[in-house]
């Protein structure tokens, strides 16, 4: 049996968390103020998010799952779900306390913001696999102080100010997550770089095989998803280590390998664009002149 939560309205999340609205469309929560948790028989619980919730955990009370992967999440880490994802969460069947804290605001709240329109380049709102934002004990104790900040502007009467303040300090809280998120990828560099390595491979397999021709050009979320990363995580972690999109990163690959077949003469340069995953062989002239500065004609007789 799954139990399913509905986190739509501000007001309605607040009262399950034994929290005052002092604003419709943002609420910062401490989350040691709720009832104990006590989800009967169910055998997991379901978040359906209707609103941007970015929560702060400070005690491990189950993992967090997204997609087919399970967050790698533990104390002093943060998560963040954007409007329509779902996690899910196993119920630990022994009532417990929650602890940590939360901050929630509607989309709407973003409404002729300069964060409205810019809040899709914060990418680990989709980062739909396992990879939370790790905290140090300073970096925690910054975030508590910008949930701090965003909690003293609600507390004040509502007035023309607020909505830009409130909406700065959000700004502001996504910009240091940011940056430890890029801190993040330096720490983990043994763990990004095992990942670089499997990529490799896995692009490897993917030419020497039939896969090409019978699937066509591998695209990013096909490496994500072998790798078990969302296409968001993997697409910064590439850029990140190797300064390329994946995209390029992918491109360069494809077109290295079509160098050494277009030597081939046995070949007509048609049958290695098929081969390599092009459905029409213009595209792949296209993109060998664009990478190579010749067309594969050319390369093939001037080498």
């Amino acid at each position: 049996m799954e139990k399913t939560i509905q986190v739509n309205n501000i007001d309605e999340y607040n009262q399950n968390n034994n929290h005052k609205t002092l604003h419709p469309l943002v609420s910062v929560l401490d989350f040691s103020k709720a009832n104990i948790r006590d989800w009967g028989d169910a055998d997991s619980i379901r978040f359906q998010y209707g609103l941007y919730s970015i929560i702060l955990k400070d005690v491990k009370c189950g993992d967090i799952r997204y997609g087919k992967h399970t967050y790698d999440y533990q104390d002093g880490t943060i998560v963040f779900f954007a409007p329509g994802q779902v996690a899910e969460v196993p119920n630990l069947k022994i009532p417990y306390q929650p602890q940590g804290h939360g901050l929630i605001f509607h989309p709407d709240l973003l409404l002729g913001t300069t964060l409205g329109r810019t809040i899709s380049h914060y990418k680990f709102f989709h980062y739909e696999s396992h990879e939370a934002l790790h905290l140090s004990a300073d970096e925690r104790q910054m975030m508590l102080d910008c949930f701090a900040k965003i909690e003293f502007e609600l507390k004040q009467p509502i007035d023309k100010h607020s909505k830009k303040l409130i909406v700065s300090n959000i700004e502001l809280f996504l910009g240091y997550c940011q940056r430890f998120y890029d801190r993040q990828f330096i720490t983990r560099e043994h763990v990004n770089k095992g990942i670089l390595e499997r990529f490799e491979t896995l692009m490897n397999q993917y030419f020497e095989s039939d896969q090409a021709q019978v699937n066509g050009i591998p695209s990013v979320s096909y490496f994500a998803n072998e790798l078990h990363l969302s296409a968001n995580y993997f697409g910064d972690l590439i850029k990140k280590e190797t300064g390329l999109t994946a995209k390029d990163y992918i491109q360069n690959k494809t077109i290295d390998v079509a160098k050494n077949r277009v030597f081939d003469t046995d070949k007509t340069i048609n049958e290695i664009a098929f081969e390599m995953g092009f459905k029409y062989p213009q595209h792949f002239t296209r993109l060998f002149k664009q990478r190579v500065g010749q067309t594969p004609n050319e390369y093939r007789s001037l080498n």
